[in-house]
């Protein structure tokens, strides 16, 4: 698989500085075009339209895909500064006629350079069948301003676009939208057919043809592509949207990726489906997934992609790069997904084992915090009655036996004593273990995460407790030198670092796959069992399961002024100024976009409470997920300082226009009902909300239209002012 010499690469087209009447006027020109020949529509040989994307100054990516039987293709290009191709752009002889490789799924990539800055063109792939010349639809494409342009840029950017069962009615307004580029901040597809816990079991679907190099999850109910052609059939899907074929018809497009792209919560080359009960990591799968993702996106690599086929996984592709838009922005996209290591809760660690016993804490904290529980070892105490009991039930709570051994938490033991008890006389019951005995050491166990069950994400990859995943992840950032949590990988980090560093561009935009503002609920003021009435993260998979490296980033972009976030994978639009707890000063400005399709960040809460006991059995637990905006934002636990607007429910995207004068936000929002009902045909139909937020240059500060007044967050009181 993907050998140098069947890696698909664009081919580089050089335009001229002609510009070819299309009538003729007797000139000479480089490679004329045939102007008399009719056109026929080619949108059968087209399914997936065209595409453009990484606009620079002087270039710009064309793509598109041509159907028609298994051997290899030739196609034209064309292109002209106005859309009905009077001014046809002159190319080097012997470079507008392009191949379209079997190997390659029959996808073109051109690469168009000596082009004007800052300006639209036209363009068109044209397929010779017979005496008959069928051309597929006219993309509109713009390259970007000079580096030293005093000129307003204007983008937007989306994510998370789910094809299964859901339609992309954002798609719909932002093809109306006036801009320069778009951003992709990764979930171009998912991976899966129908994961019923967070994708839908009805309406439109993606099916895939090599069924049998697919991995069958649920029992074989759903499919995860594994395959080459697995996930190049998900392109080939996902690209027959007419909604999202629109979009890319108008726009050039910077993507990156996230982890459905690949694997779900994936790290590197590792999934997450079956939580520890198996090796999941396979590089061959995480390679197809790349190859699919490069031959479909409107990239190369050369000065904007890195690739080296023959190199070993992550370094394969290096696929974060940066753009210049003129004076004012610089946009630097970074790949959060290939070289981050695993979440630091294992999803298959036994709940009762203790990971800081007394000593360490000691030696690490100078004293052993309030958080911290019993535990005894389970192999002595009591002559050792307990292990049996533990032993006993390895098969039951699907916990591998021989973890019964060594430091155990006394919550832990009393909770697998207190129901082996059961039905039995008070005579032979075996006591439970005093927790407030003063003789017993203090410590912190995976259960002490909210890690209950002995594979599961609850815990672990989401909903861990807060204060305890605090002191064992700066214990662990510590004892690995930062490995524990090193998102970036070095080169990329320092590269990255540079890049802001060194950029003298009014705003420095990262193109950011995760939330970086921390995203927390506080249960304590509710009526639920003492386990629960603590601070939980919502999710580890993002920065907040990364937070010590989060914040040596933050606190050098800080010192920067004008660094804005760009923020895609929760599914919901929030807004705010991340940065170190305890200095106000030290933030950045992130705004968070929705899902342009898949499920919200409500509807994914809600699935996961009703999909796992423990939390299902909680009175209340439901309606708390119903009402995670006001668990985030909380005014009385503030428990999140640096978040100023959350809306869970909700899909679009986000517009952005950036001057030196300001840089707008416009979050442009439907109802997260509407996914689930195709709007196409009927946009007029559709309600479009508006948000709007504006940050000024040379400081970190975030404002709200309200009404047409600007009001500025306050971390303080957790308000508008």
């Amino acid at each position: 698989m993907m050998k140098r010499r069947d890696f698909l690469r664009a081919t580089l087209v050089t335009a001229g500085a002609l510009v070819v009447p299309a009538c003729g006027d007797g000139t000479e020109t480089i490679n004329p075009v045939d102007t008399e020949r009719e056109l026929a529509d080619g949108a059968e040989f087209f399914p997936q339209s065209v595409a453009s994307g990484d606009p620079r100054p002087g270039s710009v990516v064309l793509w598109t895909r041509v159907q028609d039987g298994a051997a290899d293709l030739e196609l034209e290009l064309e292109v002209a500064t106005d859309a009905g191709f009077a001014q046809r752009v002159a190319i080097e002889a012997g470079q507008a006629k392009v191949k379209a490789l079997a190997k390659h799924d029959h996808c073109v990539k051109v690469k168009v350079r000596g082009l004007s800055a800052g300006t639209v063109y036209y363009y068109r792939f044209i397929y010779v069948k017979g005496d008959t010349s069928y051309a597929s639809r006219v993309g509109r494409t713009k390259t970007a301003p000079a580096e030293d342009a005093d000129v307003k840029v204007r983008f937007a950017y989306v994510s998370c676009q789910d094809y299964v069962g859901r339609y992309y009615n954002p798609y719909l307004a932002l093809a109306q939208e006036e801009l320069d580029f778009f951003v992709h901040l990764g979930d171009y597809i998912y991976e899966t057919d129908g994961d019923p816990s967070f994708q839908s079991t009805t309406g439109r679907r993606v099916v895939f043809t090599d069924s049998a190099g697919s991995i069958a999850l649920g029992d074989g109910a759903y499919h995860a592509a594994k395959s080459l052609d697995n996930y190049r059939e998900l392109y080939r899907t996902y690209r027959s949207d007419a909604n999202l074929q629109k979009v890319h018809e108008s726009f050039a497009m910077i993507a990156t990726w996230d982890d459905h792209e690949f694997s779900n919560d994936c790290f590197g080359a590792t999934a997450t489906y079956f939580d520890g009960r198996q090796d999941e990591t396979d590089a061959n799968r995480r390679k197809a997934a790349n190859q699919a993702w490069f031959e479909y996106q409107p990239v190369d690599y050369g000065d904007d992609v890195e690739v080296d086929p023959e190199a070993s996984l992550p370094d394969q592709f290096r696929i974060y790069r940066d753009f210049v838009f003129g004076r004012h922005v610089h946009l630097v996209m970074t790949d959060l997904r290939s070289y981050r290591p695993d979440h630091l809760i294992p999803e298959d660690a036994f709940p009762g084992r203790v990971v800081l016993d007394q000593a360490k804490l000691t030696a690490e904290l100078g004293e052993v915090p309030a958080v911290a529980l019993p535990y005894v070892d389970v192999e002595t105490y009591g002559d050792g009655i307990y292990a049996p009991v533990l032993t006993g039930a390895a098969e039951t709570l699907g916990y591998d036996p021989a973890e019964v051994t060594g430091k155990i938490s006394v919550a832990f033991i009393n909770e697998i004593v207190a129901a082996a008890n059961e039905g039995l006389p008070a005579d032979v019951q075996i006591p439970l273990i005093d927790p407030a005995d003063e003789g017993l050491e203090r410590g912190i166990a995976y259960v002490d995460f909210g890690k209950i069950s002995a594979h599961g994400i609850i815990g672990t990859r989401y909903f861990t407790a807060k204060d305890t995943f605090d002191i064992y992840a700066a214990v662990r950032y510590k004892e690995t030198e930062g490995a524990s949590e090193d998102v970036m990988g070095a080169k990329q980090e320092a590269w990255f670092l540079d890049t802001m560093e060194d950029s003298k561009a009014t705003w420095k935009v990262w193109g950011n796959e995760f939330c970086l503002v921390q995203l927390a609920v506080d249960l304590s003021p509710y009526s639920l069992p003492a386990q629960f009435k603590r601070s939980f993260y919502m999710s580890a998979d993002a920065w907040d399961g990364f937070r010590n490296k989060r914040d040596e980033l933050l606190e050098r972009l800080a010192e920067l002024g004008g660094v804005v976030a760009i923020t895609g994978d929760v599914h919901a639009f929030y807004a705010g100024t991340p940065g170190l707890n305890g200095d106000p000063t030290k933030k950045i400005v992130e705004l968070v976009g929705g899902a342009v399709s898949s499920a919200s960040f409500r509807e994914i809460l809600t699935s996961q409470v009703s999909g796992d006991p423990t939390l299902r059995a909680l009175p209340g637990a439901a309606a708390l997920a119903l009402s995670v905006d006001s668990l985030l934002m909380s005014s009385s636990t503030k428990i999140n300082p640096h978040l100023a607007h959350a809306d869970s429910h909700a899909h679009g995207y986000v517009v952005v226009e950036a001057s030196g004068q300001e840089l707008l936000a416009d979050m442009r929002s439907i109802d997260g009902a509407e996914a689930q009902t195709d709007y196409s045909g009927r946009s007029g139909d559709l309600k479009i909300r508006g948000k709007r937020f504006r940050t000024l240059p040379g400081e970190s500060e975030l404002y709200l239209d309200d009404h047409g007044a600007w009001k500025r967050w306050d971390q303080s009181t957790q308000a508008w002012i």
